[in-house]
Parts: structure tokens; C-alpha cells; sequence
């Protein structure tokens, strides 16, 4: 019980800062990393100058998130500065006049693709504003942006969550004596990147019910209470658009992740499926039948819809160039990632041979070492690499892309904090297993933190556990604002519950990897952001109240999934 309470604090002081006190991750996390300190020393007994080692090497592995990080922004603020960005959303906005087909194409696929290319919380902050311009309520527009960027966080920004976030909190791959290779070499497995896959794989499942329920639902949700007859049936009437739409993006959602890696398929689906469904609207394929719908006079709409920012009537957007060129970019960001993540053609052995940094007996300390392979870190190629071609690309001004560079770095400093504090406290939690103090006699070894609250919970759950894996995804979320980061901080604790209850762990993982995508829906950090571009700046606690049932839903049929797979015997790995 001691253990186990110990190695809960840290997320409980994570969550009453974020939550209850609503303070900012660049300052909660740092706090519950100091209580993962206190915790480590006083409890685990492990040595003061371990724990500092520990940290240190969380500190060099959060370097490699945040140039992911960095890469994502720097892209979208090019394109932003660029009028590439304001190019798209003129084009997204002339392609049908109903707003439910609108909130498909903007706020699911758009949205979607966005999430694949870039993630940390861009799509909804791109997405909602887009929507409000095409006079949807602020409220609205919100929520929807913010429930749809769900599915495609699994696999976003390509591939981070599952990559990174399991990474680090089962052991970096490529490290021969991490955690992770250890054990995948008692099942036959000798690859980290196939384990990687196997739990994409996985999580295609857990997802695929929902990428078809979601719209559906959503559509009637908006209708039903944003609309001007207050009626769930005339969402529900767009449902043939919305399974066409579904089928656009899960068809290479599932290919991508089953024949390639976790990297693409949000991406891939999102950019095909935008595609299909933009053609199928302008062809009026699997349209609504029932005429236009629309929100109605926006000066009958309650007043608690809006906020700062309100309809007016004219969109600002226009063309600064072609579709072709505007969208040129993120073609080519897709297209260097299958260059570069496919094994037969030769760039992936050699961006992971070059431009690789590795730090050894970090402290003195064998065990604790780290590995940055800078080269084939996507915020370094492509993100970055095509954030330079885009300035020539778009032919712009040297002003404009300085600013795009000094607002991506000045955007990074609360990012460095955040996620430098938290992936330490990832660090501790894997690195608490082993002290390297000689044990006295009659004394015996403590179990990680992850693995005392695995026994603890194990012992009140265990039966079900399958159905309510996806929600500690989901609360990993909720606390850190992210899904790569809810990965590492209970990729080690869900992996540590398959061991102990016999469960496939890459179900369970998935289990994980799932409920952290459907975490953003409810993430205080996206709300906020979404908030902010929307002008309902202190109306958070609104959206959340409508945001938490599509979230329960979600969380829900991941369970069943989940627990269907493992009931039916199903399993990738070789047992």
C-alpha cells in the first residue's frame, strides 16, 4: 500500500495543479517531478546522485520530443506566414454550403490530416477558427474540433505517441539491454519498431468502431443542441456522408498502420480521405438529401455560445496562391517519410547511423545512458528540412521567415519545461526497479513504481481490467495535455498489468495508446488553446461539461473492444 500510494503521488500532485488549481504544465510538472525525487529517495532509497542521473538522462531524451516539437510548429507557422495556410482554409471553405458536411471536412478530416503532419494540439487551434469563420457558434465549432481530434492521435504527429512515448517508458529501441528487448527476445521478437507496429496494429481496432460512430454522433450532438430546431435526427440524416467519410480515411488508416508503422496512417488516411470526401461533396456523393442545414440567424443563438469573437457574416480567408502549391508542403512531408521509414530503400539504416548523439554512465552509472538520432528525428526531416524549401517554395520575404522561426522558439520555452520535467519523472519511475546500493542483509529488492501500483491495482481490477486500460490513457491526457507524454508516463505501469494479470501485452498497450488519443478530448491544455482562437477565454469548464460524454462513450467502446480481443484469444505477438 505504502508503495504504491508513494508511486501515485506524483500524478495526483500532477493532477490537483493542473486541475484543481489550474496551473500551467511548465510549472506542475517540475513539482511533481521534485515529489518522484522525494519519492525515489525517501521510500525506494535509491542514491541522491542516481536519481540526479536518472533525470539527466530524461532531460537528453525530452530534447528529442521537443525537435519533434519544434519541427510541427515551425511547418505551421511557414505555412501560416507564407499564406499557404490561409490558401487551404480558402479552399476548404468554397466546397459545400451545409454546415454538417462543413464540420466532416473541416473539423474530422481536415482536422485529421493536420493531426498526422503536425499533432501538439494544432488541428483543433487550426480547425475551430476555420469553422467559426464559416459561421458555425463558437461553442460548437470547439467542441466539435476538439472530440474529433481523437482517432487520428494514436499515430500523430507521425507517429510520436507510439514511437516516443513507448520509447521511453519501456526502453529506447535499439538499446540492447532496455527493458523492451529483453522481453521481446523471450517471444522471439528482435525488433522494438515491429513491437511498435504490432501495438499500432492493435489500436486500429480499438479505434475503428468510432471513426465511424463519431461523426454520426457528433453531427447529432451539434443539431441537437446548437441547432435551430434543437433535433439529434437532422445530424443523424448526414449519416451516408459520414460513412462515406469514414471509409475515406479508415481504408488507408488500417493499410498504413498494418503494412507500414505506426508513422502514417493518420497522416496518409487524413490526406487521402480529404481528398475523397472534398471530391464526393463537390460531386454530391453520399449527400444529405434534406436540404441545406445551417445554424440558423446568429442573432437568435443563446448568448452562452459565443464569446469575444462572434459571426458576422464575411470570412476573411483568400487564395495567396494555387491549391497545388499551398498544399505542396505537407505532400512532400509525406512524401519523405516514406522515403525515409520504409527499410528497403536504403535512407532509414543511414539517417540512424548518422547525426547520432549518445551519452553513456551518465553520472557513472552503466544502466542510465541515451540515444538521439538526430537525422531521423521527424521534426529534423522532414519537418524542418521542408520548412526551409517552403521559404522558397512560396517565395517568401526573409522578414517572414525569421518571424516563423522566432515564433516557433518563442512558443518552445513552456513545451522545454513541461516535457523535460515530465520525461524525467518518466525516467525515475523506470529507472526506481534497480538500485544500485548493495542490498543488506535479509533485505529484498523493491519493485519498480510502475509495478507496485500494477500489484496494487491488480488486486481490485484485475477481472476487468481490459475494460478500463484506455481510461488511464485518457487521465495521462487529461494531466499532461498529451497523448506522447500519457505513453510515457503508463506505457511501463500497463505493461507491468499485462505481465501480472497474463494478458497480451500489446493489447493492453494499444488499450494505453487509444485512450491517450481519446484523452484530448477532455485535455485542459487543448480546451484552453481552443479557447483562446475562439474567443471563449474563461469558459473552459463549459466545454468540458460537453466534451467528458463523447469522451465516456469513446473510452467505452475501446473496453469492449479490448476486452473482445483478448476474450476471442486474439494476440500479434508470437506466444
Amino acid at each position: 500500500m505504502t508503495l504504491a500510494l508513494t508511486a501515485m503521488l506524483p500524478i495526483i500532485v500532477a493532477l490537483i495543479l493542473m486541475v484543481g488549481l489550474r496551473m500551467g504544465a511548465a510549472k506542475a510538472m517540475p513539482l511533481a517531478w521534485l515529489t518522484a525525487v522525494g519519492g525515489a529517495f525517501l521510500v525506494w532509497g535509491l542514491p541522491i546522485d542516481y536519481i540526479a542521473a536518472l533525470s539527466i538522462q530524461g532531460v537528453i531524451s525530452a530534447i528529442g520530443v521537443l525537435i519533434i516539437v519544434f519541427g510541427a510548429l515551425l511547418i505551421l507557422h511557414t505555412l501560416q506566414y507564407s499564406g499557404g495556410m490561409e490558401t487551404i482554409q480558402y479552399g476548404m471553405q468554397n466546397v459545400s454550403k451545409d454546415m454538417r458536411v462543413q464540420a466532416i471536412i473541416i473539423g474530422y478530416m481536415f482536422a485529421a490530416f493536420i493531426e498526422g503532419a503536425a499533432g501538439f494540439g494544432t488541428p483543433a487551434a487550426l480547425a475551430a477558427p476555420l469553422l467559426l469563420s464559416l459561421g458555425f457558434p463558437p461553442l460548437a465549432a470547439a467542441v466539435l474540433c476538439l472530440v474529433f481530434n481523437s482517432f487520428p492521435v494514436t499515430f500523430g504527429a507521425v507517429g510520436t505517441p507510439i514511437i516516443v512515448g513507448f520509447g521511453n517508458s519501456l526502453g529506447t529501441p535499439l538499446m540492447k539491454d532496455s527493458l523492451v528487448s529483453k522481453l521481446l527476445a523471450d517471444v522471439g521478437w528482435t525488433s522494438n519498431d515491429a513491437f511498435f507496429k504490432a501495438i499500432g496494429e492493435v489500436a486500429t481496432f480499438m479505434h475503428g468502431p468510432m471513426i465511424f460512430i463519431l461523426p454520426i454522433f457528433m453531427l447529432g450532438f451539434i443539431t441537437r443542441f446548437y441547432g435551430p430546431k434543437r433535433s439529434w435526427s437532422e445530424g443523424f440524416a448526414a449519416w451516408k456522408f459520414c460513412v462515406f467519410a469514414g471509409f475515406a480515411f479508415a481504408i488507408p488508416y488500417f493499410a498504413f498502420a498494418w503494412l507500414v508503422g505506426p508513422e502514417f496512417p493518420s497522416l496518409i488516411g487524413g490526406l487521402i480521405g480529404l481528398g475523397i470526401i472534398v471530391w464526393g461533396a463537390k460531386n454530391n456523393i453520399c449527400m444529405p438529401t434534406d436540404g441545406t442545414w445551417t445554424f440558423g440567424d446568429s442573432s437568435k443563438w443563446e448568448k452562452d455560445w459565443t464569446g469575444e469573437i462572434a459571426f458576422t457574416g464575411n470570412t476573411t480567408f483568400k487564395a495567396h496562391m494555387s491549391q497545388t502549391m499551398a498544399w505542396l508542403p505537407y505532400v512532400l512531408i509525406g512524401a519523405l517519410l516514406v522515403m525515409t521509414r520504409i527499410k528497403d530503400l536504403g535512407l532509414k539504416a543511414w539517417l540512424n547511423t548518422n547525426g547520432v548523439i549518445e551519452v553513456t554512465n551518465i553520472l557513472g552509472f552503466a544502466t542510465v545512458k541515451e540515444k538521439l538520432t538526430l537525422l531521423y528525428l521527424p521534426g529534423t526531416i522532414p519537418f524542418m528540412l521542408v520548412a526551409v524549401l517552403t521559404i522558397f517554395l512560396h517565395q517568401m520575404s526573409g522578414d517572414k521567415a525569421k518571424a516563423a522561426w522566432i515564433d516557433t522558439i518563442k512558443k518552445m520555452k513552456n513545451p522545454t519545461i513541461a516535457l523535460m520535467a515530465a520525461v524525467a519523472l518518466v525516467k525515475i519511475f523506470q529507472g526506481s526497479g534497480f538500485n544500485p546500493t548493495p542490498l543488506e542483509a535479509g533485505q529484498t529488492a523493491l519493485p519498480s513504481m510502475p509495478l507496485a501500483l500494477a500489484d496494487f491495482i491488480a488486486l481490485y481490477l484485475g477481472g476487468v481490467w481490459p475494460l478500463f486500460a484506455s481510461f488511464i490513457g485518457g487521465l495521462g491526457a487529461f494531466i499532461t495535455g498529451s497523448n506522447t507524454v500519457s505513453d510515457m508516463l503508463f506505457g511501463q505501469f500497463q505493461w507491468d498489468m499485462a505481465v501480472k494479470l497474463n494478458l497480451p501485452k500489446e493489447i493492453i498497450l494499444a488499450a494505453q495508446a487509444a485512450g491517450g488519443a481519446m484523452g484530448n478530448m477532455i485535455c485542459i491544455h487543448n480546451i484552453v488553446a481552443v479557447c483562446a482562437v475562439v474567443g471563449l477565454g474563461g469558459r473552459e469548464g463549459d466545454i468540458l461539461k460537453k466534451t467528458f460524454w463523447p469522451f465516456l462513450l469513446y473510452g467505452t467502446v475501446v473496453g469492449i473492444v479490448c476486452f473482445t480481443l483478448i476474450a476471442i484469444g486474439y494476440s500479434v505477438i508470437p506466444h
